[in-house]
């Protein structure tokens, strides 16, 4: 049986994968797993994003959590890393976004944060997966004025801006920025905050209507950016997800700066300002190989954790580094906040820019981005893990490996989100790598359907 949690919550297409009878489970199961041991009553407050979804998962889940005795804060749309800051801050038991990051708008997905405004471990979810598909037995539901209460705020948005601005305190009136948020959780924070500290700004996508998050914008697809940046002679482009935890960015020029390069970017900065703790950055597997480089060139020291942002936090959490993330663009600034977050990743990197004065195309040399292909196979979900188990998928795996042995990787992986097996290889020749990659997520899909 396939496991429940993916590697950012649980996902999938809404009403048909991600039940509101599975959200109302997964309310029940994560308030009681998350709260249980407190003495007072509990209160867990809610964010989502712009999904048309939304409203009816997350009536589901808070009806879930009141049922076991917990109260829930509806807080409606606020970007992941805004949750995550406000849990801390408020002091609540648990804080839930409901979300598929940048997924397309028919998938939804439920992740949640505990009182610390951490994402949650392996064992935990595991529990709570276990809890449910127990039929919660021996979880308690209490009656009359033990049942938890529902209450609304949706002014907090505001606290989540203030934050932004006193955390990263710059002044881009020098600058003009196009920013697209995706017609995600970002509409507004991202927009208020940019334009709070001074920037000319152009923002694009910033009119959600439930069923256009994500469609042809944001961070997944920036080739309508790239173009507004150099139309409008702007300084620097700007993109985040639908839930804003991952920020990507596009220079003067209209090339991309993706994650490895703004962590080589401001982590090199923090280094020279003896803000990097223990000379470290943390990348993870799919890191590009320049990304190594860079940090040899510059004395800082790469580490590499799998796939997933809770994975690279559980390693900086581990060992006291203060900065890491994922190519994608999640960037964890642990100092300022829990977990990825797209804005402070973009406030950080406009820091740089107006401290150094130099164009973000400048700074972006820092790094060499070694050539790289990736290619996504889209395959049944519950099949996904088991790539391996085919002989001739296996075999072509093998070759490849022979292949680039001493002159670049080959990196096969099931998502941990999507029904979908990535195949990247990293090599000399873009032509070549692209054609190699193209050929195995074909022969995957064909196998595996």
């Amino acid at each position: 049986m396939a496991r429940m949690f993916g590697t950012d919550g649980v996902r999938g297409v809404a009403g048909t994968e991600l039940t509101i009878e599975l959200a109302m489970k997964l309310g029940q199961a994560g308030a009681y797993v998350l709260t249980r041991e407190k003495a007072h009553q509990p209160t867990i407050i809610v964010g989502c994003d712009t999904r048309i979804s939304c409203g009816m998962l997350a009536n589901a889940l808070m009806a879930g959590i009141c049922s076991v005795g917990a109260n829930a804060v509806y807080m409606g749309v606020m970007p992941t890393p805004a949750i995550a800051y406000l849990t801390k801050k408020h002091k609540v038991d648990a804080g839930v976004v409901i979300s598929a990051s940048h997924n397309p708008m028919e998938f939804n997905g439920i992740k949640f944060f505990n009182g610390e405004g951490y994402k949650l471990s392996d064992e935990l979810e595991d529990e709570i997966e276990s809890l449910i598909r127990s039929g919660m037995k021996d979880v308690p539901m209490p009656i009359g004025s033990g049942i938890g209460n529902i209450s609304y705020r949706f002014d907090a948005r505001e606290e989540y801006v203030f934050f932004m601005k006193q955390t990263v305190s710059v002044d881009l009136s020098g600058l003009k920025i196009v920013v697209d948020c995706a017609e995600g959780a970002s509409h507004y924070t991202a927009v208020e905050t940019l334009k709070g500290l001074g920037a000319n700004l152009v923002a694009i996508h910033t009119s959600p209507d439930g069923t256009n998050i994500n469609a042809n914008c944001g961070s997944t697809h920036l080739d309508e950016l790239r173009a507004r940046v150099v139309y409008e002679k702007a300084d620097i482009g700007i993109a985040f997800d639908g839930d804003a935890d991952r920020m990507l960015a596009v220079d003067e020029k209209g090339n991309i700066v993706d994650g490895d390069q703004a962590m080589a970017i401001i982590g090199n900065d923090m280094k020279q300002h003896g803000k990097l703790k223990k000379d470290t950055i943390v990348g993870t597997i799919m890191s590009n190989l320049g990304f190594t480089l860079m940090g040899e060139n510059c004395g800082i020291h790469i580490e590499q954790t799998k796939v997933g942002d809770r994975y690279v936090l559980e390693n900086m959490r581990e060992n006291g580094y203060n900065i890491g993330g994922e190519q994608s663009g999640h960037i964890i600034f642990l100092d300022e906040n829990t977990t990825g977050d797209g804005l402070l990743s973009a406030l950080h990197l406009l820091k740089v820019m107006v401290d150094t004065g130099k164009p973000l195309s400048e700074l972006a040399l820092i790094m060499e981005v070694l050539p790289q292909a990736l290619v996504n196979a889209k395959v049944p979900n519950h099949k996904k893990e088991h790539f391996m188990e085919y002989p001739e998928i296996a075999q072509a795996i093998q070759e490849l490996e022979r292949k680039f042995a001493g002159e670049g990787r080959v990196l096969i992986r099931p998502s941990g989100t999507e029904p979908l097996v990535r195949v990247m290889i990293e090599g000399k020749n873009q032509e070549e790598i692209t054609r190699d990659a193209e050929e195995l997520a074909n022969l995957i899909r064909k196998n595996m359907l």
